[in-house]
């Protein structure tokens, strides 16, 4: 395993390092084995920490998933400007392919993290409350920037109930679940669909339609 700079940089402090290196073993062993799996004394082993140590910094497993969530939100917001509006002279539909493709980015960067918090979140329920946690910041931004989009002409009144099914869409889509990309077939073809949802959604697809 390729060692973090983040953990071997020495103007870091001992207890940052060993926070880091527990975060990186989550991460790491995640790529081997279903979150359920995992255990304080497994990540406290790959991460070369003390039990005590693990506790030290993080109350349980669930709270270092958290940081993790809380990491990739950061970098959704850091890749969107904190989701700022369009820009002037952007279409509907560049600005959906963006934004989704913003979205690919985070998911693809804390790949198999996000999949992993998806497709667990129907039989944990400590996940569920942190990918809801998640989704609703991620919703409410979106509301809030559609909100001041004068070009937008949403499908529904109810605008957070709509953005929160194509959140959910999108999210499913970016994490492979197959009953939204199927078996064995192109994700980016569902993505495709996903960004067409957005568009058609929120502002009626009319820049596809040459309007």
């Amino acid at each position: 395993m390729t060692a973090d700079p983040a953990t071997t940089d020495p103007r870091r402090s001992r207890g940052d390092r060993q926070r880091d290196a527990i975060i990186t073993a989550v991460r790491d062993l995640l790529q081997e084995r279903s979150f359920a799996d995992l255990s304080v004394s497994t990540i406290s082993e790959r991460a070369g920490v003390a039990r005590s140590g693990f506790y030290f910094y993080f109350d349980s497993k669930y709270a270092v998933l958290a940081v993790i969530v809380a990491e990739a939100m950061a970098e959704l917001d850091q890749l969107t400007h904190d989701f700022a509006p369009r820009e002037a002279g952007e279409t509907p539909s560049a600005f959906a392919t963006r934004m989704v493709g913003y979205a690919a980015a985070v998911f693809a960067s804390n790949d198999p993290i996000m999949g992993a918090c998806n497709l667990a979140r129907s039989t944990d329920a400590q996940i569920r409350e942190i990918m809801d946690d998640f989704q609703d910041t991620v919703v409410n931004k979106i509301v809030g920037l559609v909100g001041q989009d004068q070009g937008a002409r949403p499908i529904s009144d109810d605008l957070p109930a709509l953005v929160r099914t194509l959140t959910a869409v999108t999210s499913m889509t970016l994490a492979r679940d197959s009953a939204f990309v199927g078996r064995e077939v192109d994700p980016a073809r569902a993505t495709e669909i996903a960004e067409r949802l957005w568009l058609y959604g929120l502002w009626g697809g009319a820049d596809l339609r040459g309007e």
